[in-house]
């Protein structure tokens, strides 16, 4: 494709925060589909790796770090200069997504991030204990803010390729799912149809189904964590505690399982980091997989999403959903090699580049289980190879998170006064009809695959036979 759409224009200054694999990938993006002032593009990033980039394209760059000292009077005059209406693209770590999201709405700035990122220290703040360091207290902050402060410029949280891309596609798969299920009633249009919808057709449970078999030309070296994407990110995410939506369906939780005392309850947590557990899973690639449970805002937020409750309040349907995330395989050894060493970190980092991959793809989805035709994964499966031809700076996992990324911004430019947003609560077809010319093949497969199939084995186990998709028998123990 060569004629791309131009999808709005962008009347004011446009502010991008971190300029790492995911940054690079978004600024072309920006430039094709936007008309906007390029003198009045900025790129922030406390690094000048890829300042070139930048410059090269005739951006300003600059090589700050955004901090709780300096962002108000860093980001104010960038936002403003100029007249029109700022948009700041914030793809960084280790700066609070509230406190930049709710100064943007107070200068009446458009917002996206693609996850709610704290402050510098907040993952490895030992002080915190395992609650308050969880995703489900990072996002009850947002939906705090939203409560106190209605309505007003737009502000998009969570909008890449997980959390956000995967929220359209439970979307659209749950409407794929009701056709082959027969199920005749209008498309949800709201909240509670689609709540509705996903417990008539029997969901127990969603898992982000993710196998990633992008592959390098170079053997991972020893003391380095390679990964296809932020090596930060992952990791800070991974040491978090693992986290899942609790599904109403579900009869037994773990020892180390805790429930939230605050919020929306609509999540447990475990006593041990997403990264060093491990779930059974499913995608058409590989087909079985063992895959991490590490924390993803989507976990928490489809799970809200889609609960059910009586006039009471109470929840009378909800769906587990959580992320069952097999990376490349020299990120498995990266992770096999810093928990071997007690969760030091690498003092090394790499993130493959498109021209260092041979090849593979990213095989990312949504598997919706528990309904009559047993289990339907939907998902995009993009290869470094077309990546390669849509658009530069990127492999595959970049470009599904840029490609959300330009979505996120669309539906915001094109929606400016909504107030706080999750990605759940996007047009999912505006969205996918932006974002899917970038994710290769995008299908829907079903399974017979459940997480009891050829067990038991050689030894006893303690599972639940009379309900394959209990998270008992997916919880690897």
């Amino acid at each position: 494709m060569t004629d791309w759409p131009v999808h709005g224009r962008i009347s004011g200054p446009i502010v991008m925060i971190g300029f790492g694999s995911i940054g690079k990938g978004a600024l072309p993006l920006i430039e094709r589909h936007f008309e906007f002032d390029h003198k009045r593009l900025v790129v922030i990033d406390p690094t000048d790796v890829d300042r070139e980039i930048a410059e090269s394209r005739g951006y300003e760059f600059i090589k700050s770090g955004v901090t709780k000292e300096n962002y108000r009077d860093l980001l104010v005059p960038l936002l403003t200069r100029g007249g029109g209406q700022g948009f700041c693209v914030n793809l960084s770590v280790d700066t609070s997504s509230l406190a930049i999201m709710e100064l943007c709405r107070e200068i009446g700035a458009l917002y996206i991030d693609t996850v709610v990122e704290p402050w510098l220290g907040f993952y490895f703040d030992k002080n915190l204990g395992p609650e308050k360091r969880s995703n489900y207290a990072l996002r009850e902050s947002v939906l705090e803010a939203r409560r106190k402060n209605p309505g007003g410029t737009t502000a998009i949280s969570c909008c890449g390729a997980n959390p956000g891309m995967v929220s359209w596609f439970v979307k659209q798969g749950l409407v794929n799912l009701a056709a082959d299920l027969g199920d005749t009633a209008p498309e949800p249009k709201t909240r509670a149809e689609w709540g509705a919808l996903a417990q008539r057709l029997g969901i127990k449970g969603v898992h982000i189904a993710e196998r990633d078999t992008q592959r390098a030309k170079d053997p991972k070296p020893r003391g380095t964590f390679v990964n296809t994407w932020s090596v930060e990110g992952f990791v800070s995410e991974g040491m978090q505690p693992a986290e899942l939506g609790w599904g109403t369906h579900e009869t037994w939780m773990p020892d180390n399982g805790r429930t939230h005392k605050f919020g929306c309850g609509s999540a447990i947590y475990l006593l041990q980091p997403g990264a060093n557990t491990r779930v059974r899973s499913w995608t058409p690639t590989p087909g079985p997989q063992y895959g991490f449970l590490v924390t993803h805002n989507e976990s928490i937020s489809i799970a809200d999403y889609y609960t059910v409750r009586n006039d009471r309040g109470e929840a009378v349907y909800r769906p587990t959903c959580h992320y069952a995330y097999h990376p490349a395989d020299d990120a498995v050894l990266s992770l096999h090699e810093m928990f071997g060493s007690g969760g030091k970190v690498q003092e090394k980092n790499h993130i493959l580049t498109e021209h260092e991959i041979v090849d593979g793809i990213d095989e990312l989805g949504v598997l919706l289980f528990g309904h009559a035709k047993g289990a339907y994964w939907f998902g995009s499966q993009l290869s470094v190879e077309e990546t390669r031809d849509l658009c530069p700076y990127q492999n595959a996992t970049g470009l599904q998170v840029s490609s959300a990324v330009l979505a996120g911004m669309v539906y915001a430019l094109e929606n400016p006064n909504e107030g706080i947003l999750e990605a759940d609560e996007l047009d999912y077809k505006r969205c996918l009809e932006i974002q899917t010319p970038y994710l290769g093949p995008v299908v829907g497969v079903y399974t017979d695959w459940t997480p009891l199939s050829g067990r038991p084995g050689f030894f006893p186990e303690d599972i639940d036979e009379s309900d394959p998709w209990q998270f008992r028998n997916i919880l690897v123990r």
